[in-house]
């Protein structure tokens, strides 16, 4: 069994938590660029709430561990492993919650290269536990705004998990996926299952845009984020996103596996 001691030493030799790649740099460009309400950092969640620069920076303090001191700018950033292994603990809870009553899921992700097997686990874990994995609205088109402008992506599923893919790939289905923030490939998908009649997910689990545009839509949504994702952590103060775990998102996918033993030996889901 994986203990969270274990798991803990983990975390900040991999640079999961501790001391991470996202720079403080990329940080507060999130930041203020939230606090001006960006739409490519909002990722679908409408905030109720005055979120300023310097509110954001106390946010992300309280919620990964950053530095609170607006001063420090340049450097890595930090999270403390302490609130991840917190967060896992309650991402684990719903995640369980969710088996036991057999409950629909939906998983989504925008780091596809990175995160996809570590959703994917959970996916397996989740549909041997009799929960339906839903997959509304495949081969529909997203237009997505990129930073080469609107693009075509093809909504997909991998192993029971959303992603999305360029329409314009020489070689569909080969590459893994594009990497992306925007909440439109949640929206699709919810509609069409909708639309069919149901089954609607009780449960989504992934990151970026998928979480925060079903938590903006009403729906228990919970995933990870880096500290350069502020969007996350404002739904979940607001109470649109139930659980958040901060870590980094874009190291090695074999570097999430050991979470994946973690968080379903806490929902008791291990095989």
């Amino acid at each position: 069994m994986l203990t969270a001691d274990r798991l803990r030493a983990h975390l900040v030799a991999v640079r999961l938590a501790g001391v991470v790649a996202t720079s403080r740099e990329e940080s507060l460009r999130s930041y203020r660029l939230f606090a001006a309400r960006d739409p490519r950092v909002l990722l679908g969640i409408d905030p109720e709430g005055v979120w300023g620069y310097q509110e954001l920076i106390g946010l992300m303090a309280a919620k990964c561990g950053v530095s609170a001191d607006p001063r420090y700018t340049i450097g890595p950033d930090v999270i403390d492993p302490e609130r991840t292994l917190a967060a896992l603990d309650a991402f684990a809870g719903r995640i369980g919650a969710a088996a036991r009553r057999g409950a629909p899921v939906l998983l989504g992700t925008g780091h596809p290269q990175r995160l996809l097997g570590f959703y994917a686990g959970l996916a397996d874990a989740l549909s041997a536990a009799g929960c339906e994995v839903l997959t509304p609205a495949q081969g529909h088109c997203v237009d997505i705004l990129t930073r080469f402008g609107l693009r075509t992506h093809r909504l997909d599923y991998v192993r029971g998990v959303a992603l999305v893919r360029e329409a314009a790939s020489e070689r569909p289905g080969c590459e893994p996926g594009a990497h992306s923030h925007s909440p439109l490939p949640v929206r699709v998908a919810l509609e069409a299952a909708a639309e069919a009649g149901g089954p609607l997910p009780e449960l989504v689990i992934g990151d970026h845009g998928w979480v925060c545009g079903a938590g903006q839509l009403g729906f228990e949504a919970i995933g990870l984020a880096d500290t350069d994702d502020p969007a996350l952590f404002v739904g979940e103060a607001e109470g649109r996103v139930a659980v958040v775990v901060p870590v980094d998102d874009a190291v090695r996918s074999s570097y999430y596996l050991p979470l994946i033993r973690y968080v379903l030996n806490r929902a008791c889901l291990s095989q």
